[in-house]
């Protein structure tokens, strides 16, 4: 019997996990100008709870405000109305408030679905539900919306949660012997973030797992190189650790079973394993 397509998503959706995508009922919805991409971005993080006046103020215009912000904002407001419906976006007293059910914007599911997992840590549901999650994300938070406010405080936010999400997905893969299939999207994020250890101590552990001692020896050294640049400092215990048994062939341990310390015992930097 023929599968049937999947209906069309009934209502605004709004994607944030990488270029800005927004649809209504399923229709992509173009949105040309970059203050309203903005304004609408900043609205989905906060789907039916609404935002004040001074928050998207400050998140449309950090630098040089307009001399009425209140009547500029409530321009693009009725300029997202136009193109959203205009039941989409409420007024409040003292700010707006975007009617979108809050799994229709794709960071907020994110965030639920990992709540989920984290209920059922340990049981059999727990892997898939995080890949569920994993698996929202198209690139860079935010890609293609200019806001300073979404830059520094919400997109470092979800990366930490990708990345934590990421970490413990592997470890669950390495539990389960499966090295080999968590080594190119650690490969990558490495690339992308050099000196988050507890990620590179992964990508080590998956490598030697696989029998590819010699290439986690060449990953160990970019990312000494990279760390010593950056923070002046050598890598945290559990690598350096972790470079010695690859040296004298012994298998690596787990991660976070070494103590995550520098040299002189406490480590003063933000970077740890994440267990």
């Amino acid at each position: 019997m023929r599968e049937q397509p999947a209906p069309a998503p009934h209502g605004l959706t709004v994607g944030v996990l990488g270029v800005l995508e927004v649809a209504v009922d399923g229709r992509p919805v173009p949105l040309t100008t970059g203050r309203l991409r903005t304004l609408l971005a900043v609205l989905a993080m906060s789907a039916s709870a609404p935002l004040s006046m001074k928050l998207l103020t400050e998140a449309l215009w950090p630098d040089a405000q307009p001399r009425n912000s209140r009547r500029s904002l409530q321009i693009y407001a009725a300029r997202l109305r136009e193109t959203l419906g205009r039941e989409r976006i409420e007024t409040r007293h003292d700010g707006l408030l975007l009617h979108a059910d809050p799994d229709g914007v794709d960071a907020l599911r994110f965030e639920r679905i990992l709540g989920r997992a984290a209920a059922e840590r340990g049981s059999p549901r727990e892997r898939p539900l995080i890949q569920q999650a994993l698996a929202l994300w198209r690139g860079q938070p935010f890609d293609g919306v200019s806001s300073r406010w979404l830059e520094e405080v919400q997109a470092p936010r979800l990366t930490e949660r990708r990345l934590t999400a990421l970490e413990r997905r592997t470890d669950l893969d390495l539990l389960a012997g499966r090295a080999a299939d968590t080594v190119p999207e650690l490969s990558e994020q490495v690339v992308r973030h050099p000196l988050r250890e507890s990620l590179a101590l992964r990508l080590l552990v998956a490598l030697d797992r696989c029998g590819r001692q010699a290439e986690a020896l060449r990953w160990y050294a970019r990312i000494r190189a990279v760390i010593a640049r950056e923070l002046g400092v050598e890598p945290n215990r559990e690598l350096r650790r972790a470079h010695a048994d690859l040296l004298a062939g012994r298998p690596l341990d787990p991660p976070g079973t070494a103590p995550a310390q520098g040299p002189t015992g406490g480590d003063p930097r933000v970077l740890r394993v994440h267990r």
